[in-house]
């Protein structure tokens, strides 16, 4: 790590230089944002959208714009309750004209998510919440500075409604000239992954097919330099995108070993067709890291979902990957165990 004597050493080179004035035009142009009343949570993720802001800076441009210049009032707090359903949060908070809000939420799996809590678009950028995970609520009057304590009640107030209680609204919170103003749309936007059809359950004794095409046969697997394990059970890319939880139902009398195994090349064939994107596997509300961790014998049942994510920039395959996972659930799994052992099957 390169030790810094100067503040101003990375601005010794043409590269470093540049990247600092394009960050500072950025941040200037969200300052600016904030003091013509634009909620600075939709400012900022447009940013994002059109990569002028990194990922990695977007906490510092936070406490910057917001703590710094204009004096928002910010608390914290980890969250108590689980939740999908977010949409009571914009539908109170639409209301509150008397102050602007941005809450960050660090999402486990993707980072820092800033969202304005008025916009019901923003609020769907979280696609749940889950406890034990930090909240931060900014509570403002975009460039005049309001009461300290009125901004932290209504601040406090949000975090109530992220978990789940019913928040306290005073009168303050209701008048003034912060009214949500909806955002423009983006001028370019990243497609998302259209939701695929659940795969039909799988027929006892059926011979190659259980809700999804035959794997193919071990001739069309191809050696892999690292072994399917590790591929299927990579970190999340920072700044990632991800989309909503689909569910696979178990159809095998048990998911034991094999199952397990079926799911990791599936899984492993996924992330070579495709390696800037990543799958995340969910059971019981919690993120699964590790397949063999959790997915012993008699853990997971006939009849139980396991849930799964894609998260990237350019989604793609979902629904082929939801088909093959929903057979690798099935009595059907077998037929991705065929080939070499470290090899990875072409199923994308």
């Amino acid at each position: 790590m390169r030790s810094l004597n100067s503040h101003f050493e990375g601005l010794a080179d043409r590269e470093g230089f540049n990247a600092s004035v394009r960050h500072i035009k950025t941040v200037i142009g969200l300052i600016e944002d904030v003091a013509a009343k634009v909620n600075f949570a939709d400012a900022l993720n447009e940013r994002l959208e059109e990569k002028s802001l990194a990922k990695e800076d977007l906490l510092p441009v936070v406490s910057m714009v917001l703590g710094s210049k204009y004096h928002y009032q910010a608390v914290a707090s980890n969250l108590f309750t689980f939740a999908t359903d977010l949409s009571a949060i914009s539908a109170e908070t639409a209301g509150w004209n008397g102050v602007d809000l941005v809450a960050v939420y660090h999402h486990p799996d993707l980072g820092a998510v800033v969202v304005n809590p008025k916009n019901p678009a923003s609020v769907g950028r979280i696609d749940r919440l889950t406890r034990s995970e930090l909240v931060v609520v900014w509570a403002g009057t975009f460039a005049k500075e309001g009461k300290a304590d009125e901004l932290s009640a209504a601040a406090a107030a949000v975090i109530d409604l992220f978990s789940g209680r019913k928040p306290k609204v005073k009168p303050s919170f209701l008048k003034g000239d912060c009214a949500y103003k909806a955002p423009k749309a983006p001028k370019a936007s990243v497609p998302k992954a259209k939701a695929p059809k659940a795969a039909p359950a799988p027929k006892a004794g059926a011979k190659g097919k259980g809700g999804a095409k035959a794997a193919p046969p071990a001739a069309a697997a191809q050696p892999l330099a690292e072994k399917p394990a590790v591929v299927a059970e990579r970190a999340v890319k920072p700044g990632s995108r991800m989309t909503p939880m689909y569910s696979v139902l178990v159809t095998n009398e048990l998911f034991h070993n094999g199952n397990v195994e079926a799911w990791k090349k599936i899984i492993a064939s996924y992330n070579v067709k495709n390696p800037d994107l990543d799958v995340l596997v969910y059971y019981d509300e919690e993120r699964i890291t590790n397949l063999n961790a959790l997915f012993k014998w008699g853990k997971v049942k006939h009849g139980s979902c396991i849930q799964f994510a894609v998260c990237g920039e350019d989604i793609k395959d979902v629904a082929k990957l939801q088909r093959y996972l929903a057979q690798g659930a099935s009595p059907q799994f077998e037929a991705f165990l065929r080939g070499p052992v470290n090899a990875v099957l072409q199923l994308f």
